[in-house]
């Protein structure tokens, strides 16, 4: 699987220095934010992986970042910035033809080509090409390229083309075994055994347990989430509903995308005239810094993600988990991999089954307690550190070499 020539070892220098590791560059899609200001998944994902490394380390993993986003970046990575290529209106009905016809999709590597341009300038090394497949036929051949899938990529992609695009694609990392399966399904028997499972991790330092874990008179419940239909939020404002007790309190954060000051939709706006029915047991705040998302959770005796969306991972459901509160998640694509046997798991789009779990956890505090001790634990198993030894081993496998220690 090695594609990167005379990789250095990655045992650990003596006198406890960390050793050089083969060169990283993750690529985020175009116009992507590598900034704490946005609730984006992936940069998220990225900010966690390179932060997990030790102090350091060389050389330091980079981030292709478009010019013109955020100015205020993670500190974990060096960003590299170069000028975006600007969307055509034209540029989907060209690609969905150019798929059909089994031909290269020219559109959306117009707008990726220029995240490579100096490639060439780069150490040998493994470029990660986040949810861009046409992205890896663009890497040139003295790096080591892995397609890092955080969604299903494929759905419009034929086995064939699939071949084509990932053809010399070094592995093909999915979030979550769900998604892996998912991915399989549309690619040819030959690539499907460079399908690696990589799941997320968190901050458990950030993310962390109040003080006091007792609950007030109210049992506090929390939704943080984009507040589309996808993510549920209004399956929980009805198990709300359902359950009328004046000892429930609901907080939903989030807004439409990732900014607070945008127009709400008409689904916010229905939520919010649900909301006011309901009088003081629910409030609802817009979309929320990374920063100040923390103490949310914090502050919260229940986090429940009711997602209808058969998520690859959901990242809520480990910061809930690592905040020490029992999380309620709908049992759906890689969410319950994500719960193990920690979280509480309920039907997807079913009001009454979460109203039933809520209830449970309203009316017993030490089960409450309980719960919530399992998701910590849970969390600090399956912190960054943990998920980036496993991202460590599959890219040691696709270098050649032997993976370095975490820490």
């Amino acid at each position: 699987m090695s594609a990167v020539a005379g990789g250095a070892t990655a045992d650990a220098a003596p006198g406890g220095v960390p050793a050089a590791r083969v060169p990283e560059v993750h690529v985020l899609t175009p116009g992507d934010h590598f900034s704490p200001r946005t609730g984006s998944a992936i940069p998220t994902v990225v900010d966690g992986l390179c932060a997990a490394l030790p102090a350091g380390t060389t050389p330091r993993p980079r981030v292709v970042v478009a010019d013109g986003t955020y100015p205020d970046r993670y500190p974990s990575a060096e960003a590299v910035g170069y000028p975006q290529a600007a969307a055509r209106r034209t540029d989907r009905y060209l690609d969905a033809a150019a798929g059909r016809l089994g031909l290269p999709r020219p559109g959306v590597r117009r707008t990726l080509r220029p995240t490579l341009a100096a490639q060439d300038d780069w150490d040998p090394g493994v470029v990660l090409a986040h949810n861009a497949p046409q992205l890896v036929p663009l890497v040139h051949e003295r790096h080591a390229a892995v397609l890092y899938a955080h969604n299903l990529l494929l759905r419009t992609y034929s086995p064939r083309e699939a071949d084509r695009v990932l053809g010399r694609a070094a592995a093909i990392v999915c979030v979550s075994a769900a998604l892996a399966e998912q991915t399989a399904a549309h690619l040819p028997a030959r690539l499907r055994d460079r399908l690696r499972v990589v799941p997320n991790g968190v901050d458990t330092a950030r993310f962390a347990p109040r003080a006091d874990p007792a609950r007030g008179e109210r049992l506090r419940v929390l939704f943080v989430g984009r507040m589309i239909p996808d993510k549920g939020a209004d399956v929980l404002v009805s198990a709300v509903e359902r359950l009328g007790r004046d000892d429930v309190a609901l907080t939903l954060v989030g807004s439409q995308n990732f900014d607070a000051g945008a127009r709400p939709s008409p689904y916010e706006r229905d939520l919010r005239e649900r909301a006011a029915a309901l009088g003081d047991r629910v409030r609802m705040l817009p979309f929320t810094a990374r920063a100040e998302v923390a103490e949310l959770y914090r502050q919260a005796d229940v986090v429940v993600v009711p997602s209808r969306w058969a998520e690859p991972f959901a990242l809520t459901v480990m910061e809930g988990m690592a905040s020490g509160v029992p999380v309620v998640a709908s049992a759906a694509g890689g969410i319950p991999e994500v719960l193990g046997d920690a979280g509480v798991a309920v039907r997807p789009d079913d009001p009454d089954d979460l109203a039933a779990a809520l209830e449970a956890l309203a009316d017993d505090e030490t089960l409450r307690r309980q719960v919530g001790a399992r998701c910590r634990r849970r969390a600090e198993a399956r912190d960054w550190r943990w998920a980036r030894g496993v991202l460590d081993g599959v890219l040691a496998e696709v270098a050649g070499v032997s993976p370095t220690p975490v820490g």
